[in-house]
């Protein structure tokens, strides 16, 4: 009896498990976007050989799997609408889908400026409030990557634009398509497949990056991750003595190394603030130990006291004399400020420690020196200066670095949605790939990429709109060279390099201490200008000057742009341009003079009777660039010299 009972619930779970088999590809639900004006593959999953039968809008399309599960139909191409309804049904199962609009579908990729979310922008208290509209609908595809292309994403949903939903959209995206709403007036749906701190490389197939097999990248990968690996921990060993895998630093819930009596005698030095990786510690991710001491008064130990201690990537659990005072977890991009309670401070010295833990990317602090400091009342005593520091746990950098590592991103996270039509794509991404002879090979490796998606796309050369970097880090007094700056330089290449392409310049809203700039409206709205011009076709300009050539005229150079629009301008008060520099034969560039002729600038310095060169904004951060045209759209950084 007991045997028929186990018989008949196996025999049940097969069926419930065969019934169950029908799937669709996660891009089709609810609320979703379907492009206008072309054939709409509709695909998915369900037993050997079912039939399926896909209805939309009361007609039937009729399919069978493959022997593998697979299936597929193509719905005809339509004109812009809403309120469409769609049925998939297969022997045991439906799938009923609500509120189809077809307009246009931006695909929105990248980094984390692509990635970084509505509600931690500027104005984000004054945009959320009014951001209802039913017509802009975004996708965020869920993070994961793989060795092998695949052919169903992780996760993701469609859904409509509100106060509720709003606050985690793309902020670029949606200043992007809210633009396009007002000016075209078709739904646009915002497919974002986008990942914080990745590499171009990450974003490229296998055969774009020049590997036919991907399993021999996968291999080489390996092998080369074995050697950096090797080498970072011999610089560790050689630097502390010991690759430490656990924290000693604390014990049993206990800071040991946070003690006022602790001997650091034997620890390292760093000057704060600034990342460690700009400091020796290159690719190296864990807990640092950082430890300062202090003298301070009876009258400066008694008072109310701040301690500021810039911005922490990621956490950290600061002490003084021993008594923890505060901690921010995963608070990277935050100013930390603490109120130091009564009784901790001391006549004599004082010990601040600071155990800072590095989940990925970038580690330690950061921004102005200024924001470090301990306040009293009456005292402000900067601490912005040499601290001693120690490691107390390494984690291999490569553990969940997906993100990095070539090829993963595209296998899952745009491999499978290259069959679901889009009008074009915006990409903001460059960051994690400006430095060293990275920046160069971006020059190359930018239009292989956009190529190899629109081959792969199948849907001819759509419009490709990308920023190009920002300004950031400190202002340098002198011209010097600049992987940033060259970074721009590559992205720009790419404007002559394939068609159909058009760049966004945001030299002029980055933030010096922050990779991040808060300003993503005009993000948002220089490439929607783009979009406008590229794939809408409207007349207007929606380029800055764009460097076309140079001539030598005696002791100066003229410098002739496209995208001139209405006219060239100083946006300075006094009219004034800033930010050039030029250079003789040697090379040696030195700061400029320049004004604006007949839509032309004159550059020039006095001290150089035979110039051959000139740069404009070659600078990680060249934060007083002031060429615009009249349109309001910033020059493109440019150099002369290749």
């Amino acid at each position: 009896m007991q045997k028929r009972i186990f018989l008949f619930n196996l025999l049940l779970i097969c069926q419930i498990s065969l019934w169950s088999q029908l799937s669709v590809s996660k891009l089709f639900c609810d609320h979703m976007v379907m492009q206008q004006d072309h054939e709409i593959p509709v695909w998915g999953w369900a037993n050997a050989n079912e039939v399926i039968t896909v209805i939309f809008d009361k007609k039937n399309f009729p399919t069978k799997a493959d022997k593998d599960g697979n299936w597929r139909v193509k719905l005809p191409a339509m004109k812009p609408g809403e309120s469409h309804q769609m049925k998939i049904i297969g022997s045991k199962k439906e799938i009923e889908i609500k509120d189809i609009v077809v307009g246009d579908v931006w695909l929105c990729s990248g980094q984390s400026n692509m990635e970084w979310i509505l509600k931690a922008t500027l104005n984000a208290d004054i945009e959320i409030p009014k951001s209802t509209d039913q017509m802009l609908r975004h996708f965020k595809v869920k993070r994961g990557g793989a060795q092998k292309p695949e052919n169903k994403i992780p996760d993701g949903q469609w859904v409509t634009c509100s106060p509720e939903t709003a606050p985690n959209f793309t902020a670029v995206g949606y200043y992007f398509g809210k633009e396009l709403r007002q000016t075209q007036n078709i739904p646009i749906g915002l497919l974002n497949s986008s990942w914080g701190g990745s590499r171009i490389e990450a974003w490229m197939s296998a055969e774009s990056l020049g590997y036919k097999n991907g399993q021999v990248m996968v291999e080489k990968m390996e092998n080369d991750r074995k050697k950096v690996e090797q080498s970072r921990l011999m610089m560790l060993e050689k630097k502390f003595g010991e690759v430490p895998k656990s924290d000693k630093g604390i014990q049993n819930g206990k800071a040991l190394w946070a003690a006022s009596d602790f001997d650091d005698s034997n620890w390292n030095s760093m000057n704060l603030p600034g990342l460690w990786e700009d400091q020796g510690l290159k690719g190296i991710d864990g807990i640092l130990w950082f430890r300062k001491e202090i003298e301070l008064t009876a009258e400066q130990a008694s008072s109310e006291a701040l301690l500021g201690l810039a911005k922490i990537d990621d956490s950290d659990w600061t002490y003084i004399n021993g008594e923890k005072i505060g901690e921010s977890l995963g608070a990277w991009n935050m100013v930390r400020s603490y109120e130091i309670p009564d009784g901790v401070l001391k006549p004599g010295k004082n010990v601040i420690t600071v155990r800072v833990e590095d989940t990925g990317g970038n580690g330690g602090f950061y921004g102005e020196p200024t924001s470090m400091f301990l306040k009293t009342e009456n005292s402000n005593i900067s601490l912005s200066t040499d601290w001693k520091y120690k490691m107390g746990e390494y984690r291999s950098a490569f553990r969940a670095r997906l993100n990095q590592i070539p090829m993963m991103l595209y296998n899952k996270m745009l491999h499978p949605i290259l069959d679901f039509p889009i009008k074009g794509v915006i990409w903001y991404q460059g960051e994690s790939n400006a430095g060293g002879t990275d920046a160069i090979k971006y020059a190359e490796q930018f239009p292989t990429m956009i190529q190899d998606w629109r081959k792969r796309y199948g849907i001819g050369d759509f419009p490709f709109l990308y920023v190009q970097l920002a300004n950031f880090r400190a202002a340098q007094k002198e011209p010097i060279d600049s992987d940033w700056a060259v970074l721009r330089a590559s992205q720009t290449s790419t404007l002559k390099a394939i068609p159909n392409v058009a760049q966004a310049v945001i030299i002029d809203i980055g933030e010096a201490d922050d990779i991040h700039p808060r300003n993503k409206h005009d993000v948002g709205h220089r490439l929607a200008l783009g979009a406008r011009k590229l794939a809408y076709g409207e007349d207007l300009v929606y380029s800055g000057p764009v460097f076309k050539s140079k001539t030598i005229e005696d002791n100066r150079i003229r410098i002739q742009f496209d995208h001139v629009g209405s006219g060239l301008v100083a946006k300075d008060k006094y009219g004034y341009l800033k930010g050039f520099a030029i250079a003789g034969e040697n090379g040696q560039f030195v700061w400029a003079q320049a004004k604006i002729e007949r839509n032309s600038v004159i550059v020039w310095n006095d001290t150089l009777q035979n110039p051959k060169h000139v740069r404009y904004g070659w600078a990680d951060n060249p934060d007083d660039v002031n060429l615009y045209n009249k349109e309001d759209l910033p020059a493109c950084p440019f150099r002369t010299d290749q």
